[in-house]
């Protein structure tokens, strides 16, 4: 038994400028920026979305700009394996996540919980 949840949007943006670029998120969607001393990459810049329970990253990355979504889970390989038998096929792993693709060609990562009702708002799976 394991449980998982939506946990946010990230924002990958093919950019030498990450800063204008979360800027210009931050003001599209009327969230501030977290103070740059508290991100734990140089490649995130995080949204202050608290109220919303999800969290919302712009990222710097080389390939082409989209947006992915994160789901988190108190279990990554039971996820990983839940979703494979809905479909979705396993990508590759990045740090202590997985990306994955879903049968309709989109892609997204299964993480740790990323947000504090994680444990009260999460799906059980059996």
């Amino acid at each position: 038994m394991h449980r998982s949840r939506l946990a946010g949007f990230i924002i990958d943006c093919k950019t030498d400028d990450l800063e204008r670029a979360a800027q210009f998120w931050s003001a599209a969607l009327g969230y501030s920026l977290r103070p740059k001393s508290e991100e734990n990459s140089p490649i995130y810049r995080c949204l202050e979305t608290e109220d919303l329970g999800l969290h919302v990253e712009v990222q710097s990355v080389d390939h082409d700009s989209r947006v992915h979504l994160d789901i988190e889970t108190d279990d990554i390989e039971a996820e990983v394996k839940r979703l494979e038998a809905l479909g979705a096929k396993r990508i590759g792993t990045v740090h202590t996540w997985c990306v994955m693709e879903a049968p309709t060609g989109q892609r997204f990562c299964i993480v740790r919980p990323q947000n504090k009702n994680f444990a009260a708002t999460a799906h059980e799976w059996k």
